[in-house]
């Protein structure tokens, strides 16, 4: 079956918002985009002193957010320094703007 333009960016579109929404689906992701966001990077070390969470937990967030790419990691020995991925950051927030502006919605969501 023949599928058109449309229906290739619509899939597309879809599972890369559903990527990212995964990737956020935790508290504490959350914490760390916000904290790296109002600032330029930061290493593993800065969220451990920050977060009440183990090191091994943090950085498992942290895997988990760069294999959605929305954060990048570069070695700088023996620390690893993350800061946001500004192209997927952007494409998310794109994502999420349009999922959520469509004004027609609200008036369907009336029951």
């Amino acid at each position: 079956m023949k599928r058109n333009l449309n229906e290739i960016d619509y899939q597309e579109n879809t599972e890369e918002l559903a990527k990212f929404a995964k990737a956020l689906g935790h508290p504490t992701r959350i914490a760390i985009l916000k904290r790296l966001e109002n600032e330029s990077c930061c290493f593993t070390g800065d969220l451990v002193d920050e977060l009440p969470l183990a090191q091994s937990t943090i950085s498992q967030h942290l895997k988990e957010l760069k294999k959605a790419g929305l954060i990048q990691g570069e070695l700088k020995p023996p620390k690893i320094k993350y800061c946001i991925h500004p192209e997927n950051w952007s494409r998310a927030k794109q994502l999420f703007e349009e999922l959520f502006k469509n004004e027609n919605n609200s008036e369907n969501l009336k029951c």
